[in-house]
């Protein structure tokens, strides 16, 4: 167990570094991630989609905590990322919580989940507001997110 608790500490501090490559040695060939903004991505995509946020990312700071291992293969741990968001240069301070699947000391499921409504405050000010609570806002953010991951792996050869 502790060799997953190492993992799950390696993964945060290359993150906390914007390490994506360390990051994504984390991950199993096949990582399965989902959260509320890119949705399912499997394999390359999930990786793919950290090194696209660590080269884009603004003003970011990472703290992570209480990691707790559930059994030999389930763990979940607290992180808060504070950054920019670039597209309405609006500060957002994300408070997730994170629930992995680990086999073979790599990471084969990883889901991330916060609050969305108060993300879309933070990120899109009066729009998210607004809108914040709507599947209609949460589609839209998602579609904008994977055109954006589908763009960084065309003009990177990812």
């Amino acid at each position: 167990m502790q060799i997953n608790e190492e993992l799950i500490h390696r993964f945060y501090s290359a993150f906390q570094k914007l390490d994506y490559k360390s990051m994504q040695d984390c991950y199993a060939a096949d990582i399965i991630f989902n959260d509320p903004v890119f949705g399912i991505l499997e394999g390359e995509r999930a990786r793919a989609m950290w090194e696209m946020l660590c080269k884009t990312a603004k003003n970011f700071t990472l703290t992570y905590s209480d990691i707790l291992l559930l059994d030999e293969q389930y763990a979940t741990c607290n992180w808060t990322a504070t950054y920019t968001f670039s597209k309405t240069g609006r500060n957002v301070v994300n408070k997730i919580k994170a629930h992995m699947k680990l086999q073979d000391g790599k990471i084969a499921e990883h889901t991330d989940q916060f609050n969305f409504r108060k993300w879309c405050r933070q990120a899109l000010g009066l729009p998210g507001i607004l809108f914040g609570w709507s599947n209609w806002l949460q589609n839209k953010v998602r579609r904008q997110a994977r055109a954006n991951l589908e763009k960084f792996i065309m003009k990177s050869g990812v």
